[in-house]
């Protein structure tokens, strides 16, 4: 278990950023950077104990800076839409970016990727490296002085934790999460139709049109084309003609996910990828999970100059659910002044023998 630090380059306002490499004994690893506090790689080991990279990226910082796909980022203050651009939050109404259509995503252009994370701490016992932001009050249109952190760790059982601590000094909305693309059969094989799929979700949160607004229902997801609960290939339903794939382009909806209570974590998603044998277990203490098939990912040049295209990478976004702040039916992502907030996922990868 070991933690090695190298320069990534200068950002355009010329300060210097950083790739941390958390190593297990096993000779995999994962590479996270200060910049967006992203997670750059995943290299585990297949069926055949070939080391293989499971999640997109790129080879430079600038690459990071300019894209817009979100590879490996963290997402903060809130994850996902909030309908009109507007959330409410203690009787209040805040006006945010609309940045996706009439819509908020991800809270706006001014997302935290794009931001110089401060490093707090490096534990190599621990083996892990934990990053701090100050997001001050008004910081894309949200309330409250709110102060963030991330700490990565990567166990010798293959695990990558993700650790989400912080505070605000008034109410505000915390919804925090990880938009990583993985593609179990290696980040540079393509389409991910091919993977299989298993949620603990036996409902979902229906959208209202291709703004993917959820209608505020909580539907089951039984005897539709979001019924993943017994597991099944991506691509049976991915092109089907159900309404709400048809407004996604594929799937790009939040699952209920089973047993949820708070600050309790559980299995909530199992992948494999078929070629390798990988598989990928998702643990959180969140109410939902945004399963979304890179139905936008547009073709651009990925790490070691691979080229990705659409639907080459799957994520699991863990999260309160959408439009949750302004949604009584929903589980409120509010954060308020002076509590803690602290959540966690866990990426668990494994390899299923031939």
């Amino acid at each position: 278990m070991n933690i090695m630090k190298r320069s990534f380059g200068f950002t355009a306002e010329g300060k210097e950023a950083y790739i941390y490499r958390l190593s297990n004994d096993s000779g995999a690893y994962i590479e996270v950077t200060n910049y967006g506090a992203c997670l750059v790689s995943v290299v585990v080991p297949d069926q055949d104990r070939k080391l293989t990279d499971v999640v997109l990226g790129y080879d430079t910082l600038e690459e990071y800076e300019k894209g817009r796909a979100h590879f490996g980022a963290v997402i903060g203050r809130n994850a996902n839409r909030i309908s009109q651009a507007r959330a409410e939050i203690a009787g209040k109404v805040y006006q945010l970016a609309a940045n996706n259509g009439e819509n908020n995503l991800h809270s706006g252009p001014d997302n935290y990727e794009y931001r110089l994370w401060d490093e707090i701490e490096t534990d190599d016992g621990d083996n892990s490296v934990t990053f701090g932001l100050f997001s001050p009050d008004g910081d894309q249109g949200f309330p409250g002085n709110f102060r963030i952190m991330v700490k990565y760790k990567f166990s010798r059982g293959n695990e990558v934790s993700i650790q989400y601590m912080g505070s605000s000094d008034a109410d505000t909305v915390a919804n925090m999460t990880n938009h990583s693309y993985f593609n179990l059969n290696g980040h540079d094989q393509g389409c991910i139709s091919d993977h299989w799929v298993k949620l603990k979700a036996q409902s979902f949160t229906p959208v209202k049109d291709s703004g993917a607004i959820p209608t505020g229902e909580i539907l089951p997801v039984q005897k539709t084309a979001m019924d993943f609960t017994m597991g099944k290939v991506i691509e049976q339903d991915l092109d089907g003609d159900d309404e709400q794939i048809r407004y996604g382009g594929g799937f790009d909806h939040n699952f209920v996910c089973d047993h949820y209570s708070q600050g309790h974590k559980r299995v909530i998603a199992r992948v494999l990828g078929p070629k390798t044998g990988i598989v990928m277990e998702v643990l959180s203490d969140l109410p939902g999970v945004q399963f979304y098939t890179g139905n936008f990912i547009r073709e651009q040049t990925g790490k070691n100059g691979c080229t990705y295209h659409r639907r080459d990478g799957l994520c699991l976004e863990t999260q309160y659910f959408p439009n949750s702040v302004n949604e009584e039916n929903f589980e409120s992502p509010a954060l308020e002044a002076g509590k803690p907030y602290r959540t966690v996922t866990i990426y668990r990868f494994g390899v299923e023998k031939k």
